[in-house]
């Protein structure tokens, strides 16, 4: 290839990567549901699997929840609020509005919010929300996030693949073909995690951070 052929497939590879960058498509937005706190907890950190003071931990499968916030063209959204809440394992929100029988995990923070580092990443310790029912309606294991860029600001929603209720659940599928990006991708517990934790990679795009 001489140099100018070079210089021209050069160039077509760096427009192609531009548009591929340019062409990351929005997360979906999904309902807050009705159980975000009404008073954030002073334990806020990113550990919901501890509550300060107390000496427990909470019950149920560790998951090791983490993912980058990135703008429509794949640059990181550094200093983004990343703010999660969920029911505990057994399908619970610690909500006072909460009517599901199921018990309260008294070691379960259930609420974290923390920034993004320079790299727009993130990450949470916390525990695999049970399912539930509300009424006639049943919800698979997902974890509500509510995130602020310096320019944008999105609710959705994070569920975890081949769970037998997500093609049934009512709100999972108002994403339609989005649902797949609201879908975690699985990985096995790296050195030093508990043996029986998984990874759950959840990457968010902002349309302009």
């Amino acid at each position: 290839m001489n140099s100018r052929s070079f210089i021209a497939a050069a160039a077509l590879c760096g427009a192609a990567a531009a548009v591929s960058a340019a062409d990351l498509q929005p997360t979906p937005m999904q309902t807050p549901g009705p159980f975000y706190p009404v008073a954030k907890p002073a334990d806020k950190n990113a550990d919901l699997t501890t509550v300060s003071g107390r000496q427990g931990h909470a019950e149920g499968k560790i998951v090791y929840l983490r993912g980058r916030v990135l703008d429509g063209k794949g640059k990181p959204v550094e200093g983004a609020r990343v703010e999660i809440w969920q029911a505990n394992s057994h399908g619970r929100y610690g909500h006072p509005s909460e009517t599901n029988p199921a018990p309260l995990d008294p070691n379960f923070q259930g609420y974290a919010s923390i920034p993004t580092d320079p790299q727009g990443k993130f990450g949470f310790k916390t525990v695999k929300p049970g399912a539930y029912a509300a009424g006639e309606m049943k919800r698979t294991p997902h974890i509500h996030f509510m995130v602020t860029g310096k320019h944008d600001f999105l609710v959705t929603q994070m569920y975890f693949p081949g769970e037998a209720l997500n093609d049934a659940d009512p709100i999972r599928k108002e994403a339609g073909a989005g649902a797949e990006r609201l879908t975690a991708k699985i990985l096995p517990p790296e050195p030093g995690m508990e043996p029986d934790a998984i990874i759950a990679e959840f990457d968010i795009v902002l349309p302009t951070g």
